[in-house]
């Protein structure tokens, strides 16, 4: 999944809040009776362009959130924020999920459902339209909106690059 322009971070420097997207109870049955254990998807931000997202499985619920939050602290990447929505629409996928991520003008809110509102939230964005297409499946809607937010291009990499000014990135 790792791009050339993903920058990894280091969550020892950040202070990071957790989100639980999923838990699911998992039943294995043995010769001995139902096995009972939990697996839960998790996504941590910073709330200023950092996010990853991990997966936890454990036999108790409070143990899997854990591993999950350890997980998704060893996958961070950063996204570029604008004034709290996104530089552009950017289309993400992963496996049978497609998600469509749209800027939006100041005080829209977060228009998003489940899996992908707490990614989104998670980044910082305050602002944004965004559409869920495919499957619903929780685990691929978070890989396919983190892939989403990856492919985004910071604008002021993409001034520099063609070598003119801000306001013409936008305007021009």
């Amino acid at each position: 999944m790792p791009k050339g322009n993903i920058q990894k971070v280091k969550s020892s420097d950040i202070e990071l809040k957790d989100r639980l997207v999923a838990i699911n109870r998992v039943t294995k049955v043995t010769k001995g009776g139902r096995d009972f254990s939990f697996a839960a998807l998790v996504v941590v931000g910073d709330e200023n362009g950092v996010v990853g997202f991990g997966l936890g499985k454990a036999k108790e619920v409070t143990s899997a959130i854990a591993k999950g939050v350890d997980d998704a602290k060893k996958n961070l990447v950063k996204v570029p924020v604008l004034n709290d929505t996104l530089p552009h629409e950017q289309i993400g996928r992963y496996s049978g999920s497609k998600v469509l991520v749209k800027p939006a003008a100041p005080g829209t809110g977060v228009i998003a459902g489940g899996a992908m509102r707490a990614v989104l939230e998670s980044v910082g964005v305050k602002d944004v339209l965004a559409k869920s297409q495919g499957s619903a499946n929780p685990h691929s809607v978070v890989k396919a909106t983190i892939n989403a937010l990856t492919n985004m291009r910071d604008p002021y990499t993409i001034a520099q690059l063609r070598g003119i000014s801000l306001d013409k990135v936008f305007n021009g």
